[in-house]
């Protein structure tokens, strides 16, 4: 595997080839983590809604601005992620093809898109109440830092949770002006989450990785790494099980709890984490376990 940027996505075929480098620093062809940090969103907005069916339009519409934001902001990590890595970039296959390793965008450019978008973040950010805005500010220290992580602790993928899941609180500030006990459930069960899919994702570059000195928990935990990633899974699901629990709705929806666990153990018995092309396919597969648990907290 040398890149997993998609040129035959028609975000590329049918835009400029001006725009094709942003396109590209901004991932838009890969919406995979665009759903891994829209998705705690709606689970506590969901929640704090009471179902699904319980969302006003007013809850409507914060799952419309939640999706617009995951969108910018997603885009944003991405820009600041490889203005980091730039030159950790260049010594993995994966990864020395993105935009500014290629040379395709020069930094300056890139911080000038990283300022454009994070003023759209801001506009978006603005539409909500105020501790939802605070929520939103102080979580760019985490956007800011995680990049950083690889290369100072052998736990990245714990500080990817702690901000990719940042939503979770969000979601439920949106719509109750406060947090509980509920909304902390449910950040927390998604840094479990998070550490079994970016583990499962980092195994594509171990090797690499090694070389160039990026410390990550694929490395950590070696041939182990099925054992821990199972771990982090039941832990999440564990998790999310309480928060519907301590919310008083658990009731006959316990069922739809086996369709995120079924889903689960269907990756752990598909991924094969000393094939590059499995580890991808299987850190994909986890957009469809975050929806079955919004299926599951939702109703």
């Amino acid at each position: 595997m040398t890149t997993d940027i998609r040129k035959t996505h028609p975000v590329f075929t049918r835009t400029p080839a001006g725009w094709h480098p942003y396109i590209a620093l901004a991932r838009l062809d890969r919406p995979i983590g665009t759903w891994l940090l829209l998705l705690p969103c709606w689970w506590s907005l969901a929640m704090a809604a009471g179902g699904i069916v319980g969302l006003s339009a007013q809850g409507w519409r914060y799952a419309a601005l939640f999706a617009l934001g995951a969108v910018v902001m997603r885009a944003a990590g991405c820009v600041i992620n490889d203005l980091w890595d730039r030159e950790l970039d260049a010594a993995v296959a994966r990864t020395r093809v993105r935009p500014l390793p290629a040379g395709e965008v020069a930094v300056r450019q890139a911080m000038m898109f990283l300022g454009f978008l994070l003023a759209g973040g801001l506009l978006v950010l603005l539409r909500f109440n105020g501790l939802t805005v605070l929520l939103g500010v102080l979580s760019l220290g985490l956007v800011l830092t995680y990049p950083l992580m690889k290369r100072v602790t052998w736990w990245p993928q714990a500080f990817l949770g702690l901000t990719f899941n940042w939503g979770a609180l969000m979601g439920w500030s949106a719509l109750e002006g406060g947090l509980s006990l509920t909304p902390l459930m449910i950040y927390a069960g998604g840094i479990f989450w998070t550490l079994a899919y970016d583990t499962i994702y980092a195994h594509q570059d171990k090797e690499d990785d090694a070389l160039a000195g990026i410390k990550s928990t694929a490395r950590l935990f070696g041939a182990k790494s099925k054992i821990w990633v199972t771990l982090f899974f039941i832990l999440a699901l564990a998790l999310f099980a309480a928060a519907k629990i301590n919310a008083g709705g658990l009731g006959y929806t316990l069922a739809l709890w086996a369709l995120p666990a079924t889903h689960a153990l269907w990756q752990l018995r598909r991924w094969d984490m000393n094939d590059a092309h499995s580890s991808l396919a299987m850190f994909r597969a986890n957009r469809d376990f975050g929806l079955l648990v919004l299926l599951f907290l939702a109703v």
